[in-house]
């Protein structure tokens, strides 16, 4: 925890000396009124209802994922649907926009890591933009220091109905709250079975959804450079509210705690850990968790010191019995150590209990994957959303969590049959039993361990069997950060030459990106240059050859072959400064033709293909077009071909365009044309002394870019 200063101290102070949990600017973003809520406990009461509330959609429907699968089948308890569109994702939103063609569908989803590459679709472009209408649209969301993820789970229909928890709509999520083992309908697309799995999501209506929905829209404006209307108020003839949803609250209000790290313009957001502590510290009977991790040990700290002041309070916290990968077992476990030790240390282990759902069905016996996001204290506070209970989700990744706060009877009934409903899925007790137990002032923790066990049971979670060393923190340190990496940090004076933990992740990265193209290169058929400049040599010899030279550039260009291919086969073939003039002439030939080509399909056609992202593109030329052009063809971050079409479709000044495209292309001609014989040989048969003229080579060409980059700028900043 950071330290506080003594104006957060006094601030603490009043807070915890106020009536009200939720205090905006602390702990809550925004808190707004709900005229109708409703949990809805696990995947298939939310896809059946989500379904439901999509089709009473007029206007827009918004969709934010950290995952996001066109394959997930939206469909309740039996299984089935019953309204006429198709049961898959993907298929069932081309279906409603063609029947409701106003209605405008926009997914936001995380451009996620390649480490989660193998659990995902790994095309979603391709699955929600390219095959299905115009009015839906998907946007990748990388707007994120290194190592952070996109987290929160929501979807917003007409700013007038919301839905936000642990719930993303992909693959190997949908169950019941029966979680039977083995059950024929809990398959993945491939049909393969997974094991049961629990998680919780909450719709909200009216104010709430509608902060909701600017929320969104922020995010939206952040990742695609495009501010979104706010819908129009939803008409009266149809609510989005599915008719078959049964409130379990009326007209309450529901705060929204979020988490943001801080990046570029974006300062931190940390309402989500401040409420987890919050709820932790007003306890008084009974705090009730559900949650994936467990690795905060400022929450457990908080909620062993309120144990302590209060010698009835309980805890009882359902997590996962334990964890996939090596990583993310090591990691996650001992962090979960860490948080009870916390609990043990205080001396109110006794009155805590960690325990994991299993089922049985004959001889089939399954521990459910506890995926919710859930925390319930009393009957005055009740919490769901995508914040898990570890660092990652209080300073690094962006999450959103709603909390219901009791202000009467009615809510604080609703509370406790939440609660109550909980327990008893996972124990296979009757929900009656827990109120009554709570009404005659019962130990929860003692009648849980004297249950005779069930099909349904709770069970202790033994992590110490595990054998980690909970003192170690490295690599939690990297997999589970309180806060980003390359978190920008104010310089201190007495150390100037510190490094930025970011500047030596950033060196990390590009040697090993570095090291790879090198691996690639040297095992590629293309490593042999003869195989390059076999074509270019054939026809070196004949008068026409500098025409079709520029012409094989301006044809290899239409299948976005790589230039820088061509123009180091070309100096190769036609020797030193003559070799680079026909390259930088058929480079610049083929940059220009794919420019006009752009200019004539349009920015609509193109945004069809590469996304909304295309508006970032557009903002970046356009402040700085001449600068920004050259350092993409110096350090290619897209294809030529793709920066030639984009170029022409966002209307980049042509003059800016050619300017940049000549400055960029500049530094390696150069380079190539000066060591080209030794680089080639380089690449034919690689050796210590060659790595290292390749390194020099790397070098050279990025200081003579960044020099020339420099006297560009200081051109212009004089003009």
């Amino acid at each position: 925890m950071l330290d506080l200063t003594v104006a957060d101290r006094l601030s603490d102070v009043r807070y915890r000396h106020s009536s009200s949990l939720l205090a905006p600017g602390r702990n809550v973003w925004r808190v707004e009124q709900a005229g109708r809520a409703k949990v809805l406990i696990d995947a298939a009461a939310y896809f059946c209802t989500l379904r439901e509330a999509m089709l009473n959609a007029e206007d827009t429907i918004h969709i934010v994922g950290w995952d996001l699968d066109s394959r997930v089948r939206l469909v309740g308890p039996s299984g089935m649907c019953d309204d006429g569109l198709p049961e898959t994702l993907a298929a069932f939103l081309s279906a409603l926009v063609q029947r409701r063609p106003r209605l405008r569908v926009r997914l936001l989803l995380w451009d996620y890591s390649l480490v989660f590459s193998l659990q995902r679709e790994l095309a979603p472009l391709l699955s929600f933009l390219w095959r299905t209408p115009p009015q839906i649209e998907i946007c990748l969301d990388d707007v994120l220091p290194i190592g952070a993820c996109h987290h929160q789970k929501l979807v917003v229909i007409d700013d007038a109905l919301a839905f936000s928890g642990g719930l993303d709509i992909t693959i190997r999520r949908w169950d019941t709250p029966e979680h039977r083992p083995g059950d024929p309908l809990r398959l993945d697309p491939a049909a393969t079975p997974y094991p049961p799995f629990h998680d919780v999501q909450m719709a909200v209506d009216g104010a709430a959804a509608a902060a909701l929905g600017e929320l969104v829209r922020a995010r939206w404006e952040r990742a695609a450079c495009e501010k979104l209307r706010r819908p129009p108020a939803p008409g009266m003839a149809r609510d989005p509210w599915p008719e078959s949803l049964t409130p379990d609250f009326r007209d309450v209000p529901v705060g929204i705690a979020r988490t943001f790290p801080r990046y570029g313009r974006q300062e931190a957001v940390t309402e989500v850990a401040t409420l987890f502590e919050d709820m932790a510290a007003r306890a008084d009977r009974l705090v009730y968790i559900e949650n994936q991790f467990l690795t905060h040990t400022a929450t457990a700290e908080r909620l062993a010191a309120r144990m302590v002041e209060r010698p009835q309070l309980e805890a009882i916290i359902i997590a996962p019995r334990s964890y996939d990968g090596w990583v993310e077992r090591r990691v996650m476990l001992a962090g979960r150590l860490r948080f009870m030790r916390v609990i043990e240390q205080a001396g109110v282990g006794d009155r805590v209990r960690l325990l994991y759902p299993r089922v049985q069905e004959g001889d089939l016996i399954d521990a459910v994957m506890v995926h919710s996001k859930v925390m319930i204290v009393d009957d005055t506070a009740l919490r769901v959303g995508s914040a898990n209970l570890c660092n990652r989700s209080m300073g690094l990744d962006t999450e959103c969590d709603l909390v219901v706060e009791a202000k009467d009877e009615a809510s604080r009934r609703g509370i406790a049959a939440i609660r109550n409903q909980l327990l008893a899925e996972h124990s296979g007790l009757e929900a009656s039993t827990f109120e009554e137990a709570l009404r005659q002032g019962r130990s929860l923790c003692q009648m849980l361990d004297q249950s005779a066990p069930t099909a349904h049971g709770l069970h202790p979670v033994d992590d110490r069997s595990a054998g980690f060393d909970i003192s170690e923190a490295v690599i939690d340190a990297m997999a589970d950060p309180v806060e980003p990496l390359d978190e920008e940090r104010t310089a201190i004076a007495d150390q100037p030459s510190r490094l930025r933990v970011g500047l030596v992740v950033r060196i990390g990265i590009a040697l090993a990106a570095i090291a790879l193209l090198a691996l690639v290169w040297h095992l590629s058929p293309l490593s042999d240059p003869a195989r390059i400049t076999q074509a270019i040599d054939a026809i070196a010899d004949r008068p026409w050859a500098p025409l079709a030279v520029i012409a094989i550039f301006l044809l290899t260009s239409l299948v976005a072959f790589p230039v820088t291919l061509l123009i180091f086969a070309t100096i190769a073939v036609f020797g030193g400064w003559t070799g680079a003039l026909l390259a930088a002439a058929g480079a610049m030939a083929s940059a220009m033709a794919g420019y006009f080509v752009g200019k004539w399909l349009g920015a609509r056609f193109l945004r069809r293909f590469i996304g909304p992202r295309l508006n970032r593109v557009r903002r970046v030329l356009s402040e700085r077009g001449v600068l920004t052009v050259a350092a993409v063809r110096i350090v290619p971050a897209a294809p030529f071909t793709v920066v030639n079409l984009v170029a022409g479709a966002i209307g980049l000044r042509f003059l800016d365009y050619a300017a940049g495209t000549a400055m960029g292309l500049l530094p390696g001609l150069i380079v190539m044309s000066a060591l080209g014989n030794q680089i080639a040989t380089l690449f034919a048969r690689p050796t210590a002394g060659g790595v290292a003229l390749l390194l020099c080579f790397i070098i050279a060409w990025m200081a003579l870019a960044i020099g020339l980059q420099f006297l560009a700028a200081r051109y212009r900043s004089r003009g």
